[in-house]
């Protein structure tokens, strides 16, 4: 019997991509851990072949009693509540920090790869996306959850007895998360707009910014899963920020979307002044909840990912988004 990875966050969004990626490559000897209080994620897995589904709280008392001691492969720990919104502090660190630590330390007993989910959510409202701790200072307590594991990786990384790999998230997007409801991703929230009302809606300018032009980087999944992929393959060690390296105006998303599905439609390509002065484009008041909570502008700096090796090109938005819509149009 060959060992088991364990994916945690299995039937969640990037969790179920890398499980299926895995499948991919011959790898079935999968454990999917998760939480299916929210049940309809299940559905990420329908298409998936795994050796097992463990709860969460299962998965932790089986690791606690030496269940799985001698018989895992690697650990990609995608589990965590990502709701940034999220403003019970103790369920947060509970969840995403304490959760993280205990795996952390059995993955270093075992002497196995350990691959975790960061956040760009921990530079807050820097304007340097390095990944050096006087760059960081996030503005929610799910940032705050991320950044304080990274320390504690950073300190454990000198010392380590098997790889430690942390990848700071940027604005992912892409098919299986059709589950987050309001934190998905802009990409399918637009669609669903288009597809519903025949426009998509965008914040007010804010921060200095124009009309929609608050900027992201935005990351399509499959090229996250690649990274994880190349990291253990590599056994490379260390915290690497995973965007494409440019930020890209929210307007671009929705230009790449209403385009996408104007093409599905027999429909010629617009411009975004077209696509506003049509009725497409329909700009909103920036929400008072999301004021100084919110980055109007991350970009993450690719300088270290591409010291460690990792070649790979990244897709931007127009081929991202346009691959997404056609995903969501078969689906």
């Amino acid at each position: 019997m060959s060992l088991y990875t364990i994916v945690t966050g299995a039937a969640g969004f990037i969790g179920s991509n890398l499980v299926h990626a895995l499948n991919a490559r011959g790898v079935t000897n999968v454990i999917a851990v998760d939480n299916l209080k929210r049940a309809d994620k299940f559905r990420n897995l329908v298409d998936c072949e795994i050796a097992d589904y463990l709860d969460k709280e299962e998965f932790l008392q089986m690791i606690e009693h030496g269940v799985f001691d001698g018989n895992v492969e690697a650990i990609l720990h995608q589990g965590a509540c990502s709701d940034t919104m999220e403003s019970d502090g103790r369920y947060m660190m509970e969840n995403n920090y304490r959760y993280s630590l205990v795996l952390l330390d059995w993955c270093q007993e075992e002497e196995i790869p350990f691959l975790y989910a960061s956040s760009a959510s921990v530079y807050g409202g820097g304007r340097i996306f390095k990944e050096e701790r006087g760059h960081e200072g996030p503005l929610n307590v799910y940032g705050y959850s991320k950044f304080l594991f990274d320390q504690i990786v950073r300190r454990r990384l000198p010392e380590a007895t098997a790889p430690i790999t942390g990848f700071r998230y940027f604005n992912v997007y892409g098919p299986r998360e059709s589950h987050k409801g309001r934190m998905a991703s802009v990409a399918f929230h637009h669609f669903n707009q288009y597809r519903e009302n025949g426009k998509v809606k965008l914040f007010e300018g804010c921060d200095g910014y124009c009309n929609g032009e608050q900027s992201r980087d935005f990351v399509y999944v499959d090229d996250v899963v690649k990274v994880n992929l190349h990291f253990l393959d590599s056994g490379v060690s260390g915290i690497y920020n995973l965007g494409t390296g440019c930020a890209q105006p929210f307007n671009d998303v929705a230009v790449a979307t209403v385009n996408a599905c104007r093409a599905a439609e027999g429909k010629p390509v617009l411009g975004l002044a077209e696509m506003v002065e049509q009725g497409l484009v329909e700009y909103i008041a920036f929400p008072e909840a999301l004021k100084g909570k919110y980055q109007s502008f991350t970009q993450a700096d690719l300088s270290k990912l591409r010291e460690a090796g990792y070649e790979g090109e990244f897709d931007k938005v127009g081929q991202g988004v346009t691959k997404y819509v056609e995903h969501l149009l078969r689906t």
